[in-house]
């Protein structure tokens, strides 16, 4: 494959995938880094998770389908692309534990047992919770365990904006299903989150809401320090903007303010502590986020990978670019959705618009 990095982006190379053509060297990355085409004819690929044997499973929000990239001699080339799973409600979600692919179907969360010595007469899945509203209207989800063993789950707000009772949290519950708490609340969308290495604490990303213009509100990236707090949906929005409809109900210093602002209706998806040990020491513990990219502003925006710097205390410090280029002028080839990290301490990159798997890896001089 052709690989982009920081001193080789102004020649063109496409790559047939999906549903249109990569043009990965248009890809702009910090010096030393290089980005590649993992797998291709990964149709809508958004979150991916990890095997223990080492295939990436993929969910999907419009094509209904999970799939398995099998990369079988370690080249970091997909051998194969194999669907799983079809025929789903908007199977966004996924997450891996003990041999078992959980996967969040918006109401329901499935489970497919020992998936990966079956990737070619899957098993039929498990019916694992039904409980979750049926609305499509942010009804697709981000899933993960965290360190307590626990599934966090999104429910998100069934409008743009509204008050509606059990909805706009992050809930967790057991593997079973059972035991369901409210983590945090007052969270619009969330279709990202991981947990810090260094505090355990989970942080996730928020897509503000739309109808108040190009640059109101901000977008956010929120910590978790404490369970249940309340983040501010739908009464105020990123800390300090009112919401013309529900503000006048409470204060904002009720609320949770972001650990971080972000640009309006960058839509902000994935997001991950990066851990390992390939990239610059000064990445590690940080967070990348990848920015989806705005449908509803008059210049378009995000569309990209941000980098969040963390200081000493767990605050964010910086919030800078990272990967950028799948936004040409007003029209974009590619759009990022979900960071994985692999165990050599590369990156995988899902590309929902491409129907492609990006990694990200790094070889200083």
């Amino acid at each position: 494959m052709r690989m982009a990095s920081a001193l080789f982006c102004s020649s063109l190379a496409t790559l047939a995938a999906g549903v249109g053509a990569v043009e990965i060297d248009r890809l702009q990355l910090p010096e030393g880094y290089g980005i590649d085409v993992f797998a291709d004819g990964v149709e809508n690929a958004r979150q991916m998770a990890r095997g223990d044997q080492g295939t990436i499973f993929v969910g999907s929000r419009r094509a209904g389908k999970v799939h398995a990239v099998v990369d079988s001699d370690g080249d970091f080339e997909a051998d194969r692309v194999v669907v799983v799973a079809e025929g789903l409600k908007m199977p966004s979600g996924l997450a891996f534990r003990d041999g078992d692919l959980y996967v969040a179907a918006v109401s329901d969360i499935l489970r497919f047992d020992d998936i990966e010595a079956n990737l070619d007469n899957p098993p039929d899945p498990v019916l694992v919770t039904d409980r979750f509203p049926e609305d499509e209207h942010h009804g697709w989800k981000h899933i993960e365990f965290g360190p307590d063993g626990k599934l966090y789950v999104p429910i998100g707000a069934p409008c743009n904006i509204c008050l509606e009772e059990g909805y706009a949290r992050i809930v967790r519950i057991d593997a079973d299903g059972s035991n369901e708490e409210v983590v945090a609340e007052g969270v619009r969308n969330s279709v990202g989150f991981d947990f810090d290495p260094v505090t355990g604490d989970l942080w996730f990303t928020d897509n503000g809401r739309d109808m108040m213009g190009d640059n109101l509100p901000p977008c956010e990236l929120n910590h978790v320090t404490e369970m249940g707090q309340h983040f501010g949906f739908p009464f105020w929005h990123a800390g300090l903007v009112r919401d013309p409809e529900f503000g006048g109900q409470r204060d904002y210093d009720e609320f949770k303010a972001p650990a971080q602002q972000l640009v309006a209706h960058t839509a902000p998806l994935g997001m991950l502590f990066y851990r390992g040990e390939m990239m610059p020491s000064e990445l590690r513990h940080d967070i990348l986020v990848a920015e989806h990219g705005s449908w509803n502003r008059t210049t378009k925006s995000g569309y990209r990978v941000m980098r969040a710097h963390l200081g000493e205390n767990r605050e964010v410090v910086q919030y800078t670019p990272f990967i950028t280029g799948w936004l040409q002028g007003e029209e974009s080839w590619g759009r990022p959705v979900d960071l994985l990290e692999l165990p050599d301490g590369s990156i995988l990159i899902s590309d929902d618009q491409a129907g492609v798997i990006y990694r990200l890896s790094y070889a200083a001089d």
